[in-house]
């Protein structure tokens, strides 16, 4: 059955096992306090799992026996650990609600369905009792995606698909491959690698994260330039409703009117459970080419980004950072480390090629065949130098591809220290983004100022291109800030609805793909409009008549 939940961290990130790498790293701890303008960083602990108080289960006992003729006894779980780890999901606002230890939204029990069928059963039986489901991946929405809230019902179920993991099959004249949708990215990749092809789809959650969470949540990994995002590799999927099952097809194209697949896409699980998808599939790359660039400031490395993919240069993904973030994760990656002769070199050489304190990191990585990836590289390096880059070589694209998942684990320990760490993203045209940029960063840096715990603390805002297209790009900002321990959700609310805001009146969408959840349910009718939310709203009531789908995330109530 997938992942042992047991062994992944209740209200953190990760595996509970994981070596905490800043425990014993004082200098580093010296470091961001000075960066923050804090004195010190306090100790500020979640409280322990042993300290936690659920609400009673309010599921009845002829509803516990109906689950288990569905599932099986074993399979309808009701214990401490089950209920508080499906609590909620990885947002920030998440975290600091399970560290506190509110497991108000705790669900009455946890379903785990082997199949199809018994999702199915699942969700009529939860429809004749007025009992709302959470559909569960792999829990790592960080928009208040799975959060366990009621609406207008008194019982809630979470329904877990971890334990349908299977590749049902693999077409490989068509280069297609039909999967469970509760399977993990590790095992998708492992038992797609036996049959020698690859989905390529690598979210930074990509170790927990499930093929249909991502297609709920309208997906995009780190490699997209090339694999595409979730709805250029989906086909079909079968999608289980309260009203019986929508099967999609596996056509590579059609004209049979609108594509209901489309509607599945991006539908956060309030439509229906994805319970298979067809997805497609490549061979796996011969070269896995990870290099690093630097551009003298972000515009350039901007506008190199915008003419490779107008040249239709075949790169697998185009990471720029911006200064702040470049400067950020040098200086945390040499702390510690002696300033070495080559280090001074390295620092004079840059100086005298005129880089300073604006110059702009940029990741590029280039898979496929030998052919292909070299003939990338090289048309990547022109463009690179036409716009003043320098060449980096492969250590350092090496090295982030190496540590690509390992950020999200950075933060915990801060929330440990009173720091909060937070990310939002967005995606606008070519000819917004740059004013987006700097719109965004500007109300970030503003909001935090104005709700730090002391006068003359600040935060760190930083941004990197993350994902780039013909017309436009999507920007992903991370910002740190010294948390305001008495009134830690008012402060995070306040720096959230400043940035949004500021995304909203200058052109930017609310996600690019990190999705809508709760988090950002309250602009979601202004990128829709009244229309727009009338159409969905007839496919919600079409597929499940009485909304106990995912309650509370997409559609405003």
């Amino acid at each position: 059955m997938g992942i042992d939940r047991t062994k992944i961290r209740w209200n953190g990130w990760g595996w509970a096992a994981h070596k905490d790498d800043l425990s014993d790293r004082e200098d580093i701890w010296r470091w961001l306090a000075s960066e923050l303008s804090m004195p010190a960083l306090l100790a500020t602990p979640a409280r322990g799992f042993e300290e936690l108080s659920l609400p009673p289960c309010a599921l009845s006992l002829e509803d516990r026996h109906s689950l288990n003729r569905i599932v099986g006894e074993e399979h309808v779980r009701g214990d401490v650990y089950e209920r508080a780890f499906h609590t909620l999901g990885r947002s920030y606002y998440d975290l600091l609600r399970l560290r506190a230890g509110d497991l108000s939204l705790a669900p009455d029990v946890v379903v785990y369905p082997r199949g199809t069928e018994e999702v199915l059963a699942v969700l009529k039986f939860a429809a004749e009792r007025d009992i709302a489901v959470i559909p569960f991946g792999g829990g790592t929405s960080v928009v208040g995606g799975v959060s366990g809230v009621r609406g207008a019902f008194k019982k809630a179920i979470t329904v877990d698909l971890s334990a349908m993991d299977r590749l049902i099959d693999i077409d490989n004249v068509s280069g297609t491959a039909t999967v469970e949708a509760g399977i993990a990215g590790p095992a998708l990749e492992k038992a797609l690698e036996t049959k020698g092809v690859t989905l390529g789809h690598t979210p930074q959650s990509f170790e927990f994260s499930t093929l249909g969470g991502w297609i709920a949540h309208r997906g995009a990994g780190q490699g997209s330039n090339r694999y595409g995002r979730a709805e250029d590799w989906l086909i079909g999927v079968k999608l289980a409703t309260p009203r019986g099952l929508l099967a999609t097809g596996d056509a590579p194209a059609s004209a049979v009117g609108p594509q209901l697949v489309d509607l599945i896409v991006g539908s956060e699980g309030v439509f229906g459970i994805v319970t298979e998808a067809t997805v497609r599939v490549r061979p796996q790359p011969a070269v896995c080419d990870y290099r690093g660039y630097l551009f003298r400031d972000f515009e350039s490395g901007m506008a190199a980004i915008r003419a490779a993919m107008r040249e239709d240069i075949a790169t697998t993904m185009l990471r720029l950072s911006d200064a702040d973030e470049t400067r950020f994760y040098r200086s945390y990656g040499n702390l510690g480390r002696p300033r070495t002769i080559l280090r001074r070199l390295t620092d004079l050489y840059l100086e005298m090629r005129h880089f300073d304190e604006k110059a702009c990191a940029l990741i590029a990585g280039f898979e496929g065949s030998r052919s292909i990836a070299k003939a990338a590289r090289k048309q990547f390096d022109a463009v690179a130098r036409r716009h003043g880059a320098l060449a980096l070589g492969t250590r350092t694209g090496e090295r982030w591809r190496q540590s690509r998942f390992q950020a999200p684990y950075l933060r915990d320990p801060m929330m440990d220290r009173g720091v909060g760490v937070d990310t939002l993203e967005t995606a606008a045209s070519w000819s917004k983004l740059g004013v987006l940029y700097a719109a965004t960063r500007a109300a970030l840096e503003t909001a935090i100022q104005q709700a730090v715990p002391r006068e003359d603390a600040k935060g760190i805002v930083m941004c990197h291109v993350s994902h780039s297209y013909t017309d436009g790009a999507s920007l992903y900002f991370t910002y740190i800030f010294p948390r305001t321990l008495d009134g830690d959700v008012v402060q995070w609310k306040t720096i959230k609805k400043a940035a949004t805001d500021a995304i909203v009146a200058n052109g930017g969408t609310v996600s690019h793909h990190h999705g809508v959840g709760e988090d950002h349910l309250p602009w979601f009718a202004q990128e829709k409009g009244t229309l727009g939310i009338d159409v969905l709203r007839a496919v919600k009531a079409a597929l499940d008549p009485k909304g106990i789908l995912n309650p509370g995330k997409l559609l405003p109530d």
